[in-house]
C-alpha cells in the first residue's frame, strides 16, 4: 500500500532503531522485546535483551511471545470469513447458530448478534473465568458454564470490553466450521497468510524459543513468572495466540492490503476488511487502551486527525502492542516479557509512528499539576458489574473510590482503595495502574449507557451505578 505520506516517510533506519530500542528497554527495565515495523513495503525486525532472565536466553527476531488479547483480532478476521462466505450474518442473533447460548435475561439473550460481540455492545462481561479443561470440548463446556452471568449492561447500551464474547464468537466457529477453534484458526487463516510462527496451543509454543513472561516491583529488574502461562486452553479465542512480532505484521500486512496476502491469495474481500474498521462505537475511556472508538475487533485510535488502528494484549508478565497507519502504509508490533513495557511501548512508539507516518500520539494520562474543581456529588455512589463492586465517595474532602471483587471474583484480590484526582467533571486519575495501563495514573471515566443509566469505566469495563 502506499501513500503521499508513506512515500515522504524517512526510510527505516534498522542501525538507529536497533540501538534506541536496547536504550528504552534497558531502562524501563523490559528484560526482552522484539520489533517489527512495516514500512516502505518491506518489514524489518529487531529484537533486544533476554526472554528469560534466570536462564539468560537472548530474544531473537524468531522468539515467540504471548499476545494477550490481540488474539481477538485473529478471532475477529476469522468470523468475517465465515460472513463472507454466508455461514454467519452480522446481524442474527447468538442463538441462531448456538441455541443452547444464554444469559441471565432471555430478552437480552436473544439480543445479543455476532456484530455486539465484535463491537464490544453485547453487554457480556469480561472477567468470568472458567477451566473447562484440556479436551477439543473446551470452548462448547466454557459456553455452557457461562449460561446465567449477569450482563454488564443491557445489549447496545455501551461498549463494555468483554473476552467472554470472543469466546462464543470462537464456539460458534466451531459449531460452522466442524473444527476446533484451533484448527479452523491454522487451516482457515494462518495458513493462508503463511504464518509459520504463529500458534494457538503450549506444546506448539515448544518448537521455539519462547519468552517468559517477568513481574516485579516499578523500576526495577523484574523475576521470572510463576508459571509460563496461566490461561485455560478456552481462552483461545480471546487471548491465546502466540507469534512472533514479523508474523504480528503479517496479518496486519494482509488487512492493509485490503485482504489479499503476500502472495496474492485472497483471504478477506475489501469490503470485508473495510467493515473491521468502520466505528461501531465511539469509547468513553479512551485512555486504558489508547481506543477513540471500536470496529469488528479493531480497536481504532484518532491521532490528531490521522486514522488508525490496533490492539493491546497482556498475559501473565507479557505486554503486546500493535498499531496500524493506513494513510502511511506503516504496522508496528512490539511485544515484551515485563517490566515498564507500557512506558517503552509510549516511547518508541510515539517516535516510530511521528518519523515514519507523521502521527502524533496523545500524550501520556496524568492529571494536571493544578487539578481543576468539580463537583463529584452526582458521581457518589456504588457502581456494579458482575464480580466487582465500585463505590464512590467523598473522605477528608478528598474523592475516594473501592474497587471490591464479590461473588466468584471475591477471592481475586483484595478490595483497592484509590484516591481520586479530576482531569474533567467526568475523568478522573487513580494512582497505582502498573505498566499494563497507563504509566503512572489508572482511568477512571463516567458516563451514560443509552438507556440512560449513569455508569463508571474502569478498565474499559462499564458499571452501571446501582445506589
Amino acid at each position: 500500500m502506499s501513500s503521499t505520506k508513506g512515500q515522504e516517510a524517512t526510510a527505516f533506519d534498522t542501525t538507529r532503531w536497533q540501538a534506541r530500542l536496547d536504550e528504552l528497554r534497558a531502562a524501563y527495565h523490559v528484560p526482552g522485546a522484539t520489533l517489527a515495523v512495516l514500512a516502505d513495503g518491506e518489514i524489518h525486525e529487531l529484537a533486544s535483551g533476554v526472554l528469560h532472565r534466570g536462564t539468560g536466553v537472548t530474544a531473537t527476531t524468531d522468539s515467540v511471545f504471548q499476545l494477550g488479547s490481540i488474539a481477538k483480532v485473529y478471532t475477529a478476521t476469522l468470523v468475517m470469513r465465515l460472513v463472507e462466505s454466508g455461514e454467519l450474518d452480522l446481524d442474527a442473533p447468538v442463538v441462531d447458530v448456538l441455541p443452547e447460548f444464554a444469559v441471565a435475561d432471555p430478552e437480552a439473550t436473544r439480543a445479543i448478534t455476532m456484530r455486539r460481540l465484535l463491537s464490544h455492545t453485547s453487554g457480556l462481561t469480561c472477567d468470568f473465568t472458567e477451566d473447562t479443561g484440556r479436551g477439543d470440548d473446551c470452548l462448547a463446556r466454557y459456553v455452557e458454564a457461562a449460561k446465567g452471568v449477569a450482563l454488564d449492561c443491557p445489549p447496545g447500551t455501551a461498549v463494555s470490553y468483554s473476552s467472554v464474547g470472543y469466546n462464543v464468537l470462537g464456539r460458534m466457529v466451531e459449531v460452522l466450521t466442524g473444527q476446533t477453534w484451533d484448527a479452523a484458526l491454522k487451516d482457515r487463516l494462518l495458513t493462508p497468510l503463511g504464518l509459520e510462527q504463529t500458534m494457538t496451543l503450549p506444546e506448539e509454543v515448544l518448537r521455539f524459543r519462547a519468552a517468559m513472561g517477568h513481574l516485579g516491583e516499578e523500576g526495577q529488574d523484574p523475576e521470572p513468572a510463576p508459571a509460563w502461562d496461566l490461561m485455560p486452553r478456552s481462552a483461545g479465542p480471546y487471548g491465546r495466540v502466540c507469534a512472533t512480532a514479523g508474523d504480528v505484521v503479517r496479518l496486519a500486512r494482509m488487512h492493509l492490503d485490503g485482504g489479499a496476502a503476500q502472495d496474492g491469495t485472497r483471504v478477506l474481500a475489501p469490503e470485508s476488511v473495510a467493515a473491521m474498521q468502520r466505528r461501531e462505537v465511539d469509547v468513553p475511556d479512551k485512555w486504558t487502551v489508547s481506543a477513540d472508538g471500536w470496529g469488528l475487533g479493531w480497536t481504532l485510535y484518532d491521532w490528531f486527525g490521522t486514522p488508525g488502528y490496533g490492539h493491546d494484549g497482556a498475559s501473565i508478565g507479557q505486554y503486546a502492542y500493535l498499531r496500524v497507519v493506513p494513510e502511511a502504509g506503516v504496522a508496528i508490533a512490539l511485544l515484551t516479557n515485563g517490566g515498564g513495557a507500557r512506558r517503552l511501548y509510549a516511547d518508541l512508539l510515539q517516535e516510530l509512528l511521528g518519523e515514519l507516518a507523521g502521527v502524533r500520539m496523545p500524550d501520556a494520562f496524568a492529571p494536571a499539576a493544578q487539578p481543576p474543581a468539580v463537583d463529584i456529588t452526582p458521581l457518589l455512589g456504588t457502581y456494579e458489574r458482575e464480580g466487582v463492586v465500585i463505590t464512590v465517595s467523598e473522605r477528608d474532602g478528598a474523592f475516594h473510590l473501592r474497587y471490591e471483587f464479590v461473588g466468584g471474583m471475591k477471592d481475586f484480590s483484595q478490595p483497592l482503595e484509590m484516591d481520586l484526582i479530576p482531569l474533567s467533571d467526568t475523568v478522573f486519575a487513580a494512582s497505582g495502574a502498573g505498566p499494563s495501563f497507563s504509566e503512572d495514573w489508572m482511568p477512571v471515566v463516567f458516563s451514560t449507557l443509552s438507556n440512560g443509566t449513569a455508569c463508571c469505566y474502569i478498565g474499559m469495563r462499564a458499571a452501571p451505578k446501582i445506589a
